[in-house]
């Protein structure tokens, strides 16, 4: 776990890489309209991408830091994750704008000021090395870091094709070279807006993290000495980053420290082994009117006949 102090330095760095992003955005599209480099313009729109990513994971670490409330009992996680979906669907929009563009240009190639494009695309290439420079070590160590630091450089990936078109356009004169290297990054970008519209369902839709494998989990406890069997378990995630775990635990009618010690035994393997850091464990020593390895949610009427609640029995 990363102390305050360590999450406002990651904080620090995320939100001048976002601010960077920012300036090549503008950088790009004034050098596009200038140099009628539709390349240029859809490299733009990577970068749009990246400040997306940039912005949401500073945003994703200083809401972290919220305390929780009686009516967010989870804290504000899940808005970075909505935003998140919300971006990656506009991102598809403006691919669709690129492609629809890059076939009219293929139909009638117009003239591209390449120098124009070449200046402006060094420059981006050179801000988005930076900002992958300034994001290595902490990419290492933080997932949501770790986002960022793939799209700026997936972005420096996409300003050196931006420079490869601006190169055959000033040495040949292929003007196709322009439409067809936007066609290859509006590629570039669907991809990135692609996971992140599936990380972001699989939060919103409570799924079990991509990395942890509930059966193999669940084995693991159950050679845990003391453990009986374990039932009753659900694995979501709260954030792509934050993940969370709950079951009921069998055990024998033992004393509290000996359960006490049972639990800190599972909590310290989930943490370990599986990467799951919030735990809500139930011991147990005699059996639920259900005993299922994955409980079955349904409704459960109140007095007045709503059906609001869910029960896990």
């Amino acid at each position: 776990m990363h102390s305050h102090g360590s999450g406002r330095n990651v904080a620090s760095k995320l939100k001048i890489g976002a601010l960077l992003a920012v300036c090549i955005l503008i950088a790009e599209l004034v050098g596009g309209y200038l140099s009628n480099s539709l390349a240029l313009i859809s490299d733009a729109g990577h970068v749009f991408a990246d400040f997306g990513a940039l912005a949401f994971s500073w945003y994703g670490v200083t809401q972290a830091q919220r305390p929780s409330s009686s009516r967010m009992t989870f804290g504000y996680h899940r808005i970075g994750v909505v935003v998140a979906i919300v971006n990656a669907v506009t991102i598809f929009i403006i691919a669709g704008v690129i492609w629809y563009e890059a076939y009219r240009r293929i139909q009638d190639p117009p003239e591209v000021n390449s120098p124009i494009m070449l200046s402006i695309a060094v420059v981006g290439l050179i801000a988005n090395l930076f900002v992958v420079w300034w994001l290595q070590s902490d990419q290492r160590r933080n997932i949501n870091v770790r986002s960022a630091y793939w799209h700026s450089l997936g972005d420096a990936i996409a300003s050196i094709g931006v420079i490869l078109a601006a190169v055959i356009i000033l040495a040949t004169g292929w003007y196709l070279a322009d439409p067809i290297i936007s066609i290859v990054i509006g590629i570039i970008i669907v991809f990135a807006a692609w996971r992140i519209l599936k990380d972001g369902i699989r939060v919103l839709l409570e799924a079990a993290p991509q990395h942890v494998n509930t059966d193999e989990m669940i084995a693991t406890i159950n050679e845990l000495p003391g453990v009986k069997n374990v039932h009753d378990v659900h694995v979501w995630s709260i954030t792509p980053e934050l993940h969370a775990m709950s079951s009921h635990i069998m055990i024998d009618d033992i004393s509290s420290l000996e359960m006490t010690s049972i639990r800190n035994r599972v909590t310290d393997l989930l943490r370990q082994q599986f990467g799951i850091h919030h735990v809500t464990l139930q011991m147990e020593t005699e059996h639920c009117d259900e005993n299922n390895v994955y409980c079955s949610l349904r409704p459960s009427p109140t007095a007045e006949g709503d059906s609001d609640q869910l029960a896990d029995h």
